[in-house]
């Protein structure tokens, strides 16, 4: 196996050989003095000693070679058995304080894993770096790969073993009841899987019981439509009678969660069975918690697009039929000249005789220019704005009136609260048939959406001339001026992931441990450094470009 050649700054600071350590040296010839220095160096670098020489770059066998006074080619016959080596790694680890791993140590390193690393971390190969990482710091010599990883998969079963009995006692019976029946857990169903199916690991018939419902609250959406909107309502709906206590698991890990739920999202309910009650219940409910945000945050999703579907596709449809019959008029002034021109010279004769024989085109000309100011104008507002009404009471108000009864909608600025008690006013007259209007004597909340161009469709006189509120477009605008605030957060959803209350974007501890997570972002704690290092290299680069300009300058003074 060839090794890439190390830099020479790795190669002096692992490869030197330092004077407390000469005289371990001393008395050693030839290739045992030589294979003793590159032990003692490869075991003071990685904490363990080199499996054998395709371990060993070649570089550092001559780098120490020099050292040590000993042609490299004598490491050709150094043993790597026998009592020689040994010995050797006797002394060297006496000289650096390690030892053995012995039996005491690895049962002790497997209940540490699994307290201090395995119950946040589920990923084999990050628990190991963790346990490598505790061994040298313990001064304890690594045991054979095979041995560690043992140890890493008893720590990981350990700490599931922890969580699911955790987890599983903060649940009520009825709804641990409630988990078991999607997979068909009960004392039948885990008998019948326990004599056959642990053994075969087929998918038996009994995977249909309750399984219907599982399939639907692992589906993933459809796109944007009423009838994904009503499916994911239903999703939602299915989810929420296993009733999860809150902060079921607010101490588990994100990552650690989202394991546990990728792992149940693929296994068959007859590979659930299999499990320990404990763990598959421990499975499950991470799944279903996991999913009632998803589903959340694909409904608010949902309602975004939806509401802006909705005026998209009014612009459009509008856009379109006045742009088959639009003609801009060119000439104006010349056009509102001579129709002047000609009322003036003659003004007692018919128009018809005066005023479009004037005009290039006659009174087609007089049309299109007509057309083109109320297109241009409020009136071309007003068509977007009917058509807007026409498509969201026709398709899509059965699909949003049904998401104000699925989410809970809240607000941490009240500058955005009449908007939530809109949302309440519309709520309580969703089924109110036919009715125009909002009764006079209910209390409207006005909001940043029922200003500006909707003002005069919200608020207008009914046939008696009195000032009412139109109930239909009072959704709709509404509608808009949520769909605004979610998508800057000002209004959050319970039980969101994506779409939460904005207090909670930030872990509870961050400013305790303020130091660690500014690390993990990659962030200074001083933002006055990071101003001084960017000026720094600021002044650096205009430096180098005033250096090279001046060079630039002095060789065309010397070819001139």
């Amino acid at each position: 196996m060839e090794h890439p050649p190390m830099r020479i700054d790795e190669l002096v600071e692992h490869g030197t050989i330092l004077d407390e350590e000469r005289g371990l040296i001393a008395g050693k010839r030839d290739a045992t003095r030589l294979g003793f220095a590159i032990l003692l160096k490869f075991y003071t670098q990685h904490g363990r000693f080199p499996r054998g020489r395709s371990e060993l770059p070649d570089d550092v066998v001559e780098h120490v070679a020099k050292q040590v006074q000993v042609p490299a080619s004598e490491f050709g016959f150094y043993e790597w058995s026998g009592s020689t080596i040994e010995y050797h790694r006797s002394q060297i680890r006496t000289h650096l304080g390690f030892r053995t791993c012995t039996t005491a140590d690895a049962t002790k390193l497997a209940v540490w894993l699994a307290e201090e690393v395995a119950h946040a971390e589920r990923r084999p190969e990050r628990v190991r770096e963790e346990l490598l990482k505790h061994l040298r710091e313990e001064r304890i010599e690594p045991p054979a790969p095979g041995r560690i990883s043992r140890i890493v998969a008893s720590a990981l079963h350990n700490a599931e073993v922890t969580w699911s009995m955790r987890i599983t006692s903060r649940l009520s019976p009825e709804s641990t009841q409630r988990i078991c029946a999607l997979v068909g857990l009960d004392d039948v169903s885990r008998a019948a899987a326990g004599a056959g199916q642990e053994l075969t690991g087929e998918t038996s018939e009994d995977d249909d019981i309750d399984s219907d419902l599982l399939a639907l609250i692992r589906s993933a959406p459809d796109n944007v439509s009423l009838e994904s909107m009503m499916t994911e309502i239903r999703k939602l709906a299915a989810a929420r009678p296993i009733v999860l206590p809150p902060g079921l698991f607010a101490d588990v890990a994100p990552k650690v969660l989202a394991a546990w739920r990728a792992r149940a999202a693929v296994e068959a309910p007859s590979h659930m069975r299999t499990h320990r009650r404990e763990l598959t219940v421990l499975l499950l409910a991470a799944l279903i918690h996991e999913r009632e945000r998803e589903i959340t945050d694909t409904l608010v999703e949902l309602l975004i697009a939806t509401v802006h579907r909705i005026k998209a596709r009014a612009d459009s449809k509008v856009t379109k039929e006045l742009i088959n019959v639009f003609k801009r008029v060119t000439g104006k002034e010349n056009i509102l000249f001579k129709v002047a021109d000609a009322a003036l010279g003659q003004p007692d004769d018919p128009v018809r005789q005066v005023i479009f024989p004037a005009v290039s085109g006659g009174e087609e000309t007089l049309k299109d220019l007509v057309h083109e100011f109320k297109t241009k104008g409020p009136a071309y507002r007003t068509t977007v704005q009917t058509t807007l009404r026409a498509s969201y009471t026709n398709q899509y108000r059965r699909g949003l009136i049904a998401l104000l009864d699925t989410l809970e909608f809240k607000s941490n600025n009240t500058a955005y609260q009449p908007v939530i008690e809109a949302l309440a006013l519309i709520r309580r007259y969703a089924k109110a048939g036919n009715t125009t209007y909002y009764p006079r004597g209910e209390v409207v909340p006005e909001h940043r959406g029922t200003a500006g161009d909707w003002e005069n469709l919200v608020f207008k006189n009914d046939k008696r001339r009195r000032w009412r509120v139109g109930r239909m477009v009072y959704e709709i605008v509404t509608f808009q001026a949520l769909r605004e605030a979610l998508r800057c957060k000002e209004i959050w959803v319970v039980g969101a992931h994506s779409f939460c209350d904005p207090e909670e974007d930030l872990p509870k501890d961050f400013a305790a441990r303020r130091v660690e997570n500014y690390a993990q972002l990659r962030k200074p704690l001083d933002p006055q450094g990071l101003h001084r290092r960017v000026e720094g290299r600021d002044a650096r680069r205009a430096g180098g470009a005033r250096h090279r300009a001046a060079e630039a300058g002095l060789v065309g003074h010397l070819r001139a």
